[in-house]
């Protein structure tokens, strides 16, 4: 790998709009655009080019985690570039990288096709929120919408507490404090302990991982602040069973109860290319928190809060499989790509075959 050439490929992530560079011995470097990986070259990268580069961004401490850890998670600015987000790790005895281009700009709810009453969850003063989708969903930039939104629009203490920093957030109505694992503290655990002492009004936890930092969001949930989280799954409902199942079964029910008293809402979120493939529109299923939502979650009736959210219409709640056919009705994506997203496809075949009945009697 030549001099500089880590500069060089990730101008080419800027130029044409790609989202993410990867780079693994054996293979010559792609970059993903619209999810697609392209090559940008022909000449394979060899294990020593990709040491190389490993020990010119990393530093010292890095390096030892890297060394001891097998994987690194970490942030860089590319002056008159972008921001990336990397991913350092070992395949096959080899480094192998990951990155991913943080735009300079927050986007708006609307430019990211977030529905309205995500500006809602945004406006409340507790309780807590949670994005939902697999990896490369657009979760994090849906909180720093959120983050956003709330900086431009309250006057509040928020802390954010993310695994790298991804999104920069200046000061404006808001204090916006950010706080890094690995470098301003030690865990999001660690973080979450002391949260009190710092006096916030919203905290951003960028991903609920353990059983402790879940534990520590919903006490502090509890207290009044809004807290504002990813998980990894694949819809809204499951979300409270991911939440629930991290705990042993004696405490299950204590969850539940928490988990009723300050759940809000959920968000769950895909990216699918377009039919002329030239660009990824969110399909999003969205779970409301009303009373009866709230009800069902305390008695442990996880099963029966899907049929709540098909019925939820009125107040802003919507499915999957109805997000998807939205996308089909405006044909933005095709039926096997809306079919070969939906956990629920003799459902969503029930709702293409409405529509298509109904356009036929108007």
């Amino acid at each position: 790998m030549e001099p500089n050439s880590i500069t060089k490929l990730l101008e080419q992530v800027r130029d044409q709009k790609a989202s993410d560079l990867l780079l693994s011995a054996g293979a010559p470097p792609q970059i993903r655009i619209n999810g697609l990986l392209h090559k940008v070259s022909e000449e394979p990268l060899t294990g020593n080019d990709l040491k190389i580069l490993a020990e010119e961004l990393l530093n010292d401490r890095q390096r030892l985690i890297l060394e001891s850890y097998k994987s690194i998670d970490f942030s860089y600015d590319f002056p008159g570039i972008s921001k990336f987000r990397f991913n350092i790790y070992f395949q096959r005895g080899h480094v192998a990288l990951a990155a991913r281009i943080i735009p300079d700009q927050i986007p708006s709810f609307s430019a990211l096709g977030l529905p309205r009453i995500v500006e809602e969850f945004a406006n409340h003063s507790s309780g807590l929120f949670l994005v939902t989708g697999p990896a490369g969903s657009g979760k994090s930039t849906t909180l720093a919408a959120m983050v956003d939104h709330i900086n431009r629009n309250k006057k509040l203490h928020v802390i954010t507490i993310e695994d790298p920093i991804e999104y920069e957030h200046n000061h404006g109505l808001c204090i916006v404090d950010q706080r890094q694992v690995g470098s301003d503290t030690e865990s999001f655990t660690d973080a979450l302990h002391s949260i009190f002492r710092q006096s916030p009004d919203v905290i951003m936890v960028g991903e609920l991982r353990s059983l402790e930092t879940i534990r520590l969001a919903l006490t502090i949930a509890e207290t009044g602040h809004l807290i504002l989280g990813t998980l990894h799954t694949q819809d809204t409902v499951h979300a409270i069973s991911r939440i629930v199942d991290v705990f042993p079964a004696e405490q299950q029910r204590q969850i539940f109860f928490q988990l009723s008293q300050v759940l809000i809402g959920v968000i769950s979120q895909q990216l699918i290319m377009t039919q002329d493939q030239s660009r990824r529109v969110l399909a999003c299923e969205v779970m409301r928190v009303n009373s009866g939502i709230r009800n069902l979650i305390r008695e442990m009736k996880v099963e029966q809060i899907y049929s709540m959210v098909q019925a939820g219409r009125s107040e802003g709640m919507i499915t999957m499989n109805e997000s998807l056919q939205e996308l089909l009705a405006l044909d933005l994506i095709r039926p096997q790509a809306a079919l070969s997203r939906t956990a629920k496809p003799k459902e969503l075949l029930r709702i293409i075959e409405a529509h298509s009945n109904e356009r036929k009697r108007k």
